[in-house]
């Protein structure tokens, strides 16, 4: 029994798997041609491509006399463009050079004045005992005298106000 269920259930597979070798034959031999075709055509494509060039050499030896001069002093002008811009590229080198000499000078010219700017750890600034007696006596009278100030009424900017009877002013 378990012999004629086998059977049945191989027959469909084998029909189904026959069906898709098939399949996959035929797409095998599309592909083929597909490939074949693109292979001719890439061959034809690469002489289409080529004739135009050796056309265009061809062409340059029809040309007439003013067209070869013209063409050789377009030559000799594009030659001496070339030049010339060589020759601007070496300046503007060596312009950045003499830049970058000069930016190195400059930092350190920098770091030179900001090492002076700092103040060298040496003697304080002079105290009141070592200035002469004279000078030290007049500076400390001068603190303790100060500035006069005014007796009564003071305007904005400090200066004193005349007091007199209201109705006048």
């Amino acid at each position: 029994m378990t012999d004629q269920a086998a059977a049945s259930d191989l027959r469909p597979l084998l029909h189904s798997s026959l069906g898709r070798i098939r399949w996959g034959l035929m797409f095998l031999v599309v592909f083929v041609g597909l490939g074949a075709a693109a292979a001719h055509f890439a061959s034809s494509l690469a002489e289409f491509v080529d004739t135009p060039a050796a056309g265009q050499v061809g062409s340059t030896m029809v040309l007439s006399p003013e067209d070869r001069a013209s063409l050789t002093e377009t030559q000799g002008a594009q030659q001496k463009l070339s030049d010339d811009i060589a020759e601007l590229t070496r300046h503007i080198d060596a312009q950045r050079g003499d830049l970058q000499a000069i930016l190195d000078q400059l930092t350190t010219l920098t770091s030179r004045i900001d090492t002076l700017q700092i103040p060298a750890p040496g003697p304080s600034a002079p105290s009141a005992a070592t200035l002469p007696p004279d000078k030290a006596v007049l500076s400390s009278v001068k603190k303790r005298i100060g500035r006069s100030k005014p007796q009564g009424p003071v305007s904005v900017g400090g200066a004193p106000l005349i007091a007199g009877p209201i109705g006048e002013r």
